[in-house]
This record gives structure tokens, C-alpha cells and sequence, in this order.
């Protein structure tokens, strides 16, 4: 069954757009934060979010530019901000479609199906990168397998590995990933990338002390090395 991530906190607006998906034979997940919405992407793998940018505790915004740190799921924003500026930003944050509050349920359905239509006809895989000998990231199943198990992260751990992979080979500085992963009001605290990294070198490596992928480049950031990449 095909599964939708509705991010809103009006629980009116929530119960109408949910009720209306349903009625499509479509499964909903809803959720009216942006720290749920984090977790939810990550765990439900959902086929297509549907955003308002207003959350009580952050911007939608933040969560589409996390997103596309890892994912190519398509993005509706459904939003009361209906200026040209708003919704420009929200396009370049990431969102592939935006539909102003109030809204007709049938338009609405239709920017769904037509979203999804897409998604399917491009294709949703996305790349798996070969880490180690021991060591696989897939992407498009949010997984990671070590000696062929699946090894456990928690949702930060995830967001950073996601956000390394998809930028593997590259060097990315403790402020770019902090505010990928914990949030814009929280990228000059370095040491939560620091931590969340001596934990996944835990989980990953081989000898924690002496990363082969989970790479520290001094007093910049980290750097993911894969063997697909060449890096």
C-alpha cells in the first residue's frame, strides 16, 4: 500500500487531508511536529510527504532540506504562505509542489497522484555504497548491513550517515551537518556531530580509533570514503 507522511499541526486540516487520502485507498502517517517528521521519514520510508511549513517547533522548510540530504520522496507543501517569495523558498528547499491553504480536495488528490505517478516513473532507487568489505549503506531501504546483519541506528545516527552518503567523498564541516541533522538553531554545536560520530565509528568500524570510512578531515568536518566512490 502505497504510504503518506502528512506533517500538520492544525488537527482540522490533519483529520480533512487525512480522511481524504484514506478515501484513495492510501495509508497515513500523521504527524504534527518537526522532530516527529524527522523520525517518521526515517522509519516509515514513506512514498510521499505532505508538508505545512508553519510547525510549532520549526519551519517545514528545515525538514524538506533534511530530507533531501538522503531522499528523493516527492514533497507537497501545503501551506497558508501564499506570496511568490514563500513559495520559491520552499521549491529551492527541496518541495517538487505547493498548494495554498485553502485548497479544493479534489486538486489536491490530483497533485498526489500526479507526485506519485512520477516518483514512479523515475524511479526511486538510490544508490548502495559498499563502505568496507563488511560494511553496506542502501539508501533507498534506509538500511545498513555489517558482516550481512542489519546494524541498528538511532534516528541522528541515520540522518548524519544519510547525510555523508550522499555526499560521499566530499568533505562536510560540523556546522553543515549539525544543521542538517539537529537544525539550523544548533549548527555551531559541533560536539553533537562529534558524538553522534564516536557512536557510529562504534557500530561500524572495524577499530573505532582507526576509521577506515568515517573519516575525520582536522578541524573542518568528515568525510565519507566508500569504494563505489573511489574516495
Amino acid at each position: 500500500m502505497t504510504r503518506i507522511l502528512l506533517v500538520e499541526d492544525e488537527v482540522s486540516i490533519r483529520r480533512f487531508v487525512a480522511h481524504a487520502l484514506a478515501s484513495e485507498g492510501l495509508q497515513v502517517d500523521e504527524v504534527d511536529t518537526l522532530a516527529r517528521a524527522h523520525i517518521e521519514a526515517g522509519t516509515r520510508k514513506p512514498d510521499l510527504a505532505i508538508v505545512d511549513l508553519g510547525l510549532p517547533d520549526g519551519d517545514g522548510a528545515e525538514f524538506i532540506r533534511g530530507l533531501r540530504a538522503w531522499s528523493t520522496m516527492p514533497v507537497l507543501v501545503l501551506s497558508a504562505r501564499g506570496s511568490e517569495v514563500q513559495k520559491v523558498a520552499a521549491l529551492d528547499a527541496g518541495a517538487d509542489d505547493y498548494l495554498v491553504k485553502p485548497f479544493g480536495v479534489a486538486e489536491m488528490l490530483a497533485r498526489v497522484r500526479a507526485l506519485l505517478r512520477r516518483r514512479v516513473q523515475s524511479g526511486s532507487a538510490e544508490p548502495r555504497l559498499l563502505l568496507s568489505d563488511r560494511v553496506t549503506i542502501d539508501l533507498s531501504q534506509q538500511a545498513v548491513l555489517r558482516d550481512g546483519e542489519r546494524v541498528k541506528l538511532t534516528p541522528n545516527e541515520w540522518r548524519l550517515l544519510a547525510v555523508l552518503a550522499a555526499n560521499a567523498g566530499r568533505v562536510m564541516t560540523y556546522r553543515a551537518l549539525v544543521g542538517e541533522v539537529w537544525g539550523p538553531a544548533h549548527a555551531g554545536q559541533s560536539h553533537y556531530a562529534r558524538v553522534c560520530m564516536q557512536h557510529l565509528r562504534a557500530k561500524l568500524e572495524r577499530d573505532p580509533a582507526k576509521p577506515e570510512f568515517l573519516l575525520t578531515e582536522v578541524g573542518v568536518g568528515y568525510r565519507l570514503a566508500s569504494k563505489e566512490s573511489g574516495a
